[in-house]
């Protein structure tokens, strides 16, 4: 369907179920997957989501639940945004309008949510570890039931998909598959050793086609088909020259398989079910199959927000302000073409935190290493030893995976790497696993590190520019989304003394105290409070979670008896704890208060919608201010 011509949806309605899904012959699923295929743009279309990446797996999905026996047998997805089709095929369909919001379900498989979404995901590489657990656990209840990992758009370059083979890749491990989705993408286009790597065995399609035919042919033969998987080893190694990276790690490789034809795959999984060793599934997708503009960029419609089914247009947003990304993007090209020590590195996000603005003027002085956050801190971490000044940018969720390398190869060492943490804070309709909640507090610890974050746009242009003078570990955090309509292009740069604070505003009668873009909403709260002419109050923005401005914590004690915090992090641990620890140890005998994110994990819906229910939007701040006056 590379147009959106009109489907009938003779099908759509009629599966309900994987059980469902089994009455419909072999035939019958070409139109299936044509129907869910329409469904899922219709669907995104209003109510966006992770669209392109879904399109690409439609009819590995459909065959996976057409030969295998969920929820016995179990699947696990990886990065877990490939699973739109997973999630309509079992009992979800009717749901699928609630993808992403509020109360509805969620945009990646969460086991809380059905019994079909054997293994939660939101981050990369984890699929093959995660089903080689649930295969030994199966064992180890002597249940018969398969387990198939579905990996790809880039996440076979993280390390711990490759430690997961390292450690499965063993004869008595037979009823584990791992379905390589091989796209050639990330949301941006893959790069690396391994994409030339597997795009040389692409090449042999000799050996490939000649391999699928006897497979073809011996498939219900068992005795021809174990002569023939012997004999392949020896046609193998004449053919590919070199050993397959996959079978020296002990599993039996097939492929490639065009992953978009149904019948095909059904054929090769029901012939892979009978095979009693690891296996490992090699299918070549194509990111946003069936939607013309989806295929044409790949990397916009990885999210494309909302857009008009039947011709593609993008509908934008209606805030004019630059997003933090962009002030991020831009700036750190404008300081690059001023220090030529400067260089950029991300793992696998140059679009999504706006690197790619630098890398199209230096392509030479970026580095996307694929999905490999640990990688990506070490290696600025020896950038920074060898006398370059690194800017290494990471979305908050996913720095968590990296934290080791931060602790062991830049802050213990003093390096002068910066981190930007992009995504910081809640982010709305990617739920649990993506907001950026526990950098603050994960950073602060940390000896040496320097921990900031900005209340605007000109902020973070000013912070990006201190922090490339500043011969130590720097982190500075922002949110997603659009900035305050700031104007910053044109302003000069301003360096910002290190661990000093400001305030925006004098009171009398208490002081509200933030960091980063909170500060915005408490400023709103403020004004909407002082409007009733009762009070005064006074509202400092920290700029640093670390150092904390002790001066200016006393000027505020000796001040005030009542003081707010308010971050958008979780509280324990967080900035409003270090400043109250702070103040208290100096004496101060008043009452502090604080607000943030408490001790749980916030599911998704709009950031509005999770500000408020988390009581630091304008109306919570505003509440909180009048029950401490009171």
């Amino acid at each position: 369907m590379d147009s959106m011509e009109q489907v009938t949806y003779d099908l759509l309605y009629k599966v309900n179920s994987p059980a469902d899904l089994k009455q419909l012959s072999v035939a019958q699923l070409v139109q299936y997957c044509a129907e869910l295929r329409r469904y899922i743009i219709e669907e995104c279309s209003k109510n966006p989501g992770h669209l392109a990446s879904s399109l690409g797996t439609i009819e590995l999905t459909v065959a996976i639940h057409y030969v295998f026996d969920l929820p016995h047998d179990k699947l696990v997805w990886d990065v877990g945004h490939q699973a739109y089709a997973h999630k309509i095929i079992t009992e979800r369909r009717d749901l699928f309008p609630t993808n992403r919001k509020l109360g509805g379900i969620s945009g990646f498989p969460r086991m809380a949510e059905s019994k079909y979404d054997s293994f939660g995901a939101g981050h990369s590489s984890t699929s093959i570890s995660a089903a080689y657990g649930l295969m030994k656990a199966a064992e180890f209840q002597a249940k018969d039931s398969h387990v198939i990992a579905v990996i790809g758009d880039g996440a076979m370059t993280g390390g711990l998909a490759f430690e997961g083979l390292n450690n499965a890749g063993d004869k008595k491990n037979g009823k584990l598959l791992v379905i390589f989705n091989d796209n050639e993408m990330a949301i941006d286009e893959a790069t690396g050793a391994l994409e030339g790597y597997l795009a040389r065995m692409s090449t042999s399609r000799f050996y490939n086609r000649f391999k699928r035919a006897l497979w073809r042919v011996f498939a219900h033969v068992p005795p021809l088909l174990r002569f023939c998987q012997k004999a392949g080893n020896a046609i193998k190694q004449g053919l590919l020259q070199n050993s397959n990276l996959f079978e020296s790690l002990g599993f039996r490789y097939f492929g490639q398989l065009d992953g978009h034809d149904v019948a095909e795959l059904v054929r090769m999984l029901r012939a892979l079910k009978d095979m009693d060793e690891p296996k490992l599934l090699h299918v070549i997708t194509t990111k946003g199959k069936g939607y013309s503009p989806a295929e044409d960029n790949q990397s916009v419609w990885h999210a494309p927000g909302r857009f008009n089914p039947e011709t593609g247009e993008r509908i934008p947003s209606v805030n004019s302000a630059a997003r933090y990304q962009d002030v991020f993007g831009e700036t750190l090209l404008e300081l690059a073409r001023k220090d030529d020590k400067i260089v950029g590195i991300t793992p696998a996000m140059p679009s999504g935190c706006s690197m790619n603005i630098m890398m199209r003027e230096m392509p030479e002085r970026c580095f996307d290493v694929g999905i490999a956050e640990g990688h990506a801190v070490t290696f600025s971490a020896g950038l920074a030893a060898g006398g370059m000044h690194p800017v290494c940018n990471i979305y908050s969720s996913f720095m968590q995976r990296a934290y080791d390398n931060v602790i062991h190869d830049v802050a213990l060492q003093n390096l002068p790497v910066t981190f930007c943490i992009d995504r910081g804070g809640l982010v709305g309709e990617d739920g649990a696993t993506h907001h950026g909640a526990f950098d603050l507090v994960y950073f602060s610890c940390v000896p040496n590190m320097i921990v900031a974050a900005p209340m605007n746009e000109l902020e973070l242009r000013n912070m990006l520019y201190t922090a490339t003078k500043t011969p130590a570990p720097y982190s500075i955090r922002y949110p997603r989304g659009c900035g305050e309509g700031v104007e910053w292009r044109e302003a000069a740069f301003e360096q910002i003394a290190t661990g000093k604070g400001r305030e925006l505003k004098s009171g009398e009668d208490m002081a509200v105290l933030t960091i980063g873009t909170a500060g915005n909403f408490a400023a709103e709260a403020i004004a909407s409070v002082e409007q009733q002419g009762k009070y005064t109050i006074a509202h400092y923005d920290m700029r640093f979670a670390k150092p904390l401005d002790e001066a200016l914590l006393k000027v505020v004690a000796q001040k005030y008896d009542k003081i707010l915090t308010v971050e958008d992090g979780v509280l324990r641990g967080g900035v409003g704890e270090a400043i109250a620890k702070q103040l208290y140890d100096n004496g101060f005998r008043g009452v502090v208060r604080t607000l943030g994110i408490d001790d749980k994990f916030i599911e998704h819906g709009t950031p509005a919608e999770l500000y408020a229910i988390c009581g630091y939007d304008k109306e919570g701040i505003a509440r909180e201010i009048n029950q401490l006056l009171k």
